[in-house]
């Protein structure tokens, strides 16, 4: 759901850009610039200027944006190597830890005033997750081969007709799961903010949500992150 007012949907007003009214318009360029693609590309250039920013000159003795940022990559480096192992971590961190600061930040952003979450938008979760999900299955053929089918076949060869189907729906529903928990968290928050700021806004009722929010939003990019490891590290792995 989108603020009353959104500060992007002003700039491109006054480029003359086109702006839609709804979440998408009738052409290329309305859809190219709805909300949830605008604050997209607007999360993507926080993530490339941000570093770049304070991250000019890497100290040995480091600054507190150096310190801040080693803290923050190390983190995410060690909770991966702990979940998947040494060189699964090594070989999946820059998506990984991509896809983890981009919905940390894109979940966070919507708790600015004039400002949404582009995750709380569905296409934007489920593009997401298809990157996830073929890249499951691309890590499974790449470490298994064709032995990768073993993964959907079950432990007991007399079990395996009734398990094939049962194992492709499970890894089906891992789109819907993985999209529509992330969308339907911050799509939850958008809108219980947008009330709270139009009845109560000017006595501080939003605060208590505001600090939900952040929490949230923290914890779906962990969730999205930690289910993204352990699909990634079941494929590699043995079938058993």
């Amino acid at each position: 759901m989108e603020h009353p007012i959104l500060f992007i949907s002003l700039i491109l007003e006054k480029l003359g850009a086109p702006v839609p009214h709804g979440l998408v318009g009738d052409g290329w360029a309305e859809k190219l610039s709805s909300p949830h693609m605008t604050y997209t590309w607007l999360v993507m250039l926080l993530l490339i200027l941000l570093p770049k920013l304070t991250l000019r000159h890497i100290e040995l003795i480091p600054g507190k944006a150096q310190n801040f940022w080693e803290t923050l990559i190390g983190g995410l480096e060690s909770f991966m190597a702990e979940n998947m192992g040494e060189e699964g971590a090594r070989m999946m961190f820059p998506m990984l830890a991509t896809f983890a600061l981009y919905i940390l930040v894109a979940n966070m952003i919507g708790l600015l005033p004039g400002c949404m979450s582009p995750t709380s938008n569905l296409n934007i979760t489920l593009g997401c997750t298809l990157v996830v999900f073929v890249t499951t299955h691309i890590l499974g053929l790449r470490f298994h081969g064709v032995a990768y089918i073993k993964h959907f076949l079950g432990p007991i060869p007399w079990l395996m007709p009734l398990m094939f189907p049962i194992e492709l729906i499970s890894h089906l529903a891992r789109i819907l799961s993985l999209s529509i928990r992330l969308f339907g968290n911050i799509m939850a928050k958008e809108t219980l903010l947008g009330i709270l700021f139009m009845l109560a806004g000017a006595y501080f009722a939003p605060l208590p949500i505001l600090c939900l929010g952040v929490f949230v939003s923290i914890v779906q990019a962990l969730v999205f992150l930690l289910l993204s490891i352990l699909y990634f590290s079941g494929a590699m792995e043995h079938a058993h």
